[in-house]
């Protein structure tokens, strides 16, 4: 890790951001916040899920819908809220460039990640065709992405949460921008590549026109990443600038009790300790467990056969009844393609069986013996906004698992369960007027993710698969939803399978923990075990990645 750079003077801001107040009808989200961006400066917003960071930086480039957005936000001297439309363009992925929270909803699934990358390069870089081709998998290269050359010929879908992330963060820094408003970029990453991506954004900034180099302002819950990466930090309170100064005296001394709470909110280990009885079966047990993808040959070859690509090898593992079994390893190794064998939502190899009952081979069938064991496991995604549905309300995203698997109910008795569900995960009717009838575009990315686990628990599931089930969450709401999960485990003796990149999670969550790397596990054993003295070497470098 490279030091991070001194700030520079801010006599003469990049940008100049002043009494912007952003309204939604009779809604004002944002009130007279202000800050500076100095040339090469990293400045950190940070706040709760739904504070106003992301409406902020929307609003600098006029992208927050039919929002009315008063105020200023001089970049080098110009107005950014007076220009025309058409200057804006001009502004939009040159001058500024974005990176969004939600790396599948930004990028177009009809393009292939190189051609969204030369589409860029084409227009802001006047570069050719087969230059904008090469640029690309440099790019995608510099971010991390294995394969860079093949990673570019493929489609959105086909990568992995972090490779789509990191996909976006090549296609922002395209065109090189002054400023980089980077909302959540690390978000989907290992700990090993997220210090690879602010390296890469430390790197940057020592290059620019002039010796300028590029700024950024981070948007991001994560307090650790704002420790190691940024120089100033502004915290947002519900649309209210309440406290900024530089990251080590606000982190010292916060002034604000908000900026309090939120520096004191870390996971918190809070779950059942000891031994099984002997004799206790697991819910969920795997044996040399083999998922494989079919991938095209060249040449005529491929006209008749196909080949494959091994994504998990020989794993084995037991989750046992009350038990939480964490799964960390690099974006790509296979961690979610293992949780969907288990789900029954892949065709596998060898044995697997969840509650003692295997998956009806294929496991992708829907037979009445697969729709029983699929109340057993439920899940909650990664990504929450592309697993929610846009077109269903909030009533029908949550209270349709109970008419697939509880049809005897009836409207009143399902509309108490979903209340009950999302109460249970800190959303209800006087916080959000007309809750029910609401729509996930309604919601901020935390406020989704929490929509999300009241969907998997109100069918009241054995196993509950967790695919970074906090990785959109602010550090309040994420202790707070992980003191639910750990509550219902206590209460409801539930099992968890937990795959995460964030090892204060897994500290806090993991009776057990299992390393994978290229699909095959690397090491498994007790938390203490693994993490306080780890044996690999891939291992080691994870948790000293973390620890950095």
């Amino acid at each position: 890790m490279s030091l991070p750079l001194q700030p520079p003077s801010l006599s003469t801001p990049l940008l100049e951001v002043q009494d912007l107040s952003v309204r939604f009808g009779a809604k004002e989200v944002v009130r007279g916040v202000g800050f500076d961006i100095a040339p090469g400066e990293k400045l950190a917003l940070v706040g709760e899920s739904g504070s106003g960071k992301t409406i902020t930086a929307l609003s600098l480039l006029r992208l927050a819908g039919e929002a009315k957005i008063t105020g200023q936000a001089l970049l080098r001297g110009r107005d950014l809220l007076s220009l025309s439309e058409r200057e804006m363009r001009g502004v939009r992925g040159g001058e500024i460039a974005m990176v969004f929270q939600e790396p599948m909803t930004a990028l177009n699934p009809l393009m292939t990640i190189g051609q969204q990358i030369t589409e860029v390069l084409e227009l802001k870089k006047a570069l050719t065709p087969a230059q904008s081709a090469q640029a690309a998998i440099e790019l995608l290269a510099k971010t991390g992405i294995p394969e860079p050359q093949r990673r570019a010929n493929a489609f959105p879908h086909q990568l992995s949460g972090g490779q789509r992330q990191r996909a976006m963060i090549a296609m922002a820094l395209a065109s090189e921008p002054a400023l980089l408003l980077a909302d959540e970029p690390t978000t989907a990453l290992d700990v090993t590549l997220r210090g690879q991506i602010l390296d890469l954004l430390s790197e940057l900034q020592r290059k620019g026109n002039a010796g300028e180099g590029m700024a950024v302002l981070l948007i991001t819950h994560d307090l650790n990443l704002v420790r190691r990466f940024a120089d100033r930090v502004a915290v947002m309170e519900q649309g209210v600038l309440v406290e900024q100064g530089r990251v080590d005296e606000v982190f010292r001394a916060p002034q604000h009790p908000y900026t309090q709470r939120l520096i004191a909110s870390q996971p918190r280990r809070d779950v059942v300790e000891g031994t099984l009885p002997e004799g206790t079966a697991p819910v969920v047990q795997a044996q040399n467990l083999r998922v494989v993808y079919p991938t095209p040959l060249p040449g005529i070859r491929g006209w008749f056969h196909k080949g494959e690509f091994v994504a998990v090898q020989g794993a084995t593992l037991q989750l046992p009844p009350g038990r939480t079994l964490g799964v960390v390893g690099e974006s790509g190794s296979g961690k979610s393609t293992l949780a969907l064998a288990i789900l029954g939502l892949l065709p596998h190899g060898g044995e697997l069986a969840v509650a003692g009952q295997g998956w009806q081979q294929p496991a992708t069938r829907n037979t009445p013996a697969n729709q029983q064991l699929r109340r057993q496991v439920q899940v909650v995604f990664q990504d929450p906004f592309s697993s929610l549905s846009p077109r269903l309300t909030v009533e029908e995203i949550v209270g349709e698992g109970l008419q697939v698997h509880e049809p005897a109910l009836d409207m009143a008795a399902r509309r108490g369960r979903v209340e009950a569900a999302l109460a249970e995960v800190g959303l209800t009717e006087d916080q959000f007027p007309g809750l029910l009838a609401r729509y996930p575009h309604e919601f901020s990315g935390g406020q989704r993710q929490r929509l999300a686990v009241a969907r998997a628990l109100i069918v009241q599931p054995r196993v509950l698969v967790l695919d970074e089930p906090t990785s959109a969450l602010d550090v309040t709401i994420q202790q707070q939803v992980l003191g639910l999960l750990q509550r219902l485990q206590k209460d409801k003796g539930l099992s968890y399978l937990l795959i995460t990149h964030d090892v204060d999670v897994i500290r806090a969550m993991a009776h057990e923990v299992l390393v994978m790397k290229d699909g095959a596990v690397m090491e498994q054993g007790s938390v203490g075990q693994v993490l306080d003295a780890p044996q690999h070497p891939y291992t080691q470098r994870l948790v000293a990645a973390a620890a950095a």
